[in-house]
């Protein structure tokens, strides 16, 4: 009866939920800039009865959200950050809407099964570790189950992400003119060339497990100028935050290689503390598993496009702490893909609006699966 309750409940909000994950698709924001994004998520709960406190622990576009007054806390994980120019094409925008139904959906049970529904606003997940910034400073602190749904191009129930640091890096040269006066410059481009070569072929000796990526943000400013800054920024992935230690200090050798090479100075920065491997909480699993074939969703294990669930999240570091699950639900996107423009669009519209609707049933539903008592 209770399940029925749920589904009765987010059907009601279907259009409210709807309407949400469009405004902040059509208004992205990108890492600790989504002032509007966060309002209008906390303002969707502060509708339904939520406690709202904003600017929560001190970050401008976190909130935190409560309802209900049981013993098993339950936290649900909004994310509403964009990429920088690619808008929601990672589809943050559902993942917030999909939190959002979840909770309202609950609320009226939450007594009575014995919960207390929280929604943690996390800002700032494409790079720059909003979750992790929250945990350092006392978030989910006596969180029984944390849970989110992460937009895909197939359903996919496991997360399994990769551990990830992020990096600024700059090398400092000196300008000069390239024709009059080649020999006084000291060129912070071929600094960054050779880095890159270096990384290249390192990778020969790199495990399969890893990754190395990274863009030049900065190549100079005039092909007639030695360029004397360039900066870049990398990301470092690996199974494990260990391995992770252990692949980072090969890379950064071969930056040092560029700096050593040219003559130049080299600052590597980190944009946040490292993302960690996620550890998944079996039994909440099992049950949004077997709640979501309940609602038809499928699972297909052979699917290239199921590798969206190694992409690094820093909730990996909230499942260090707290038993979390991380699903994928598929918005129907194929041959478009996450970070793609294509996906973008598909984070609205039919298929999407499904995601969003099922994926909000199937994580209250799995709270109520954990829950101490049946309403």
């Amino acid at each position: 009866m209770s399940k029925t309750t749920v589904a009765r409940q987010i059907a009601v909000d279907a259009e409210r939920l709807i309407g949400l994950s469009e405004q902040l698709h059509a208004h992205p924001e990108t890492a600790w800039e989504e002032h509007n994004s966060s309002r209008w998520v906390a303002e969707a709960l502060v509708e339904a009865g939520f406690d709202v406190t904003p600017a929560y622990l001190g970050l401008e576009t976190a909130f935190h959200a409560t309802y209900g007054s049981g013993p098993f806390r339950v936290a649900l994980c909004a994310e509403y950050d964009a990429l920088p120019g690619l808008g929601h094409a990672c589809g943050h925008n559902l993942i917030a809407a999909i939190a959002v139904g979840a909770a309202r959906a609950l609320a009226p049970l939450a007594d009575a099964a014995g919960l207390t529904i929280e929604v943690y606003g996390t800002p700032a997940e494409e790079g720059g570790g909003g979750k992790i910034e929250l945990l350092e400073r006392g978030a989910f602190s006596g969180v029984d189950l944390a849970m989110m749904a992460h937009p895909a191009p197939v359903d996919v129930a496991e997360a399994e992400p990769f551990a990830v640091s992020h990096s600024h890096v700059e090398f400092r040269g000196k300008a000069s003119h390239a024709a009059a006066y080649p020999e006084q410059g000291i060129n912070a481009a071929d600094a960054f060339t050779i880095a890159q070569v270096a990384v290249g072929l390192l990778r020969q000796q790199l495990p399969s497990s890893v990754r190395v990526h990274g863009v030049m943000t900065n190549g100079g400013e005039a092909p007639n100028a030695i360029p004397a800054r360039t900066e870049g920024r990398w990301y470092v992935r690996a199974e494990s935050l260990a391995e992770l230690a252990a692949t980072e200090e090969k890379v950064w050798r071969c930056f040092e290689a560029g700096a050593l090479a040219t003559g130049c100075q080299l600052e590597v920065t980190p944009e946040s503390k490292p993302y960690a491997e996620f550890r998944t909480f079996g039994p909440a699993l099992e049950a949004y598993r077997r709640n979501a074939v309940e609602l038809g969703r499928v699972f297909d294990e052979s699917s290239p496009a199921r590798r969206m669930n190694r992409a690094s999240t820093d909730m990996g570091n909230v499942s260090q702490l707290v038993p979390a699950i991380h699903p994928y639900v598929g918005i129907g996107s194929l041959p478009a893909l996450n970070h793609q423009p294509e996906f973008a669009a598909h984070c609205v519209g039919g298929d999407a609006e499904r995601a969003l609707l099922d994926a909000a049933t199937a994580l209250a539903w799995t709270a109520l699966d954990l829950a101490p008592e049946t309403p």
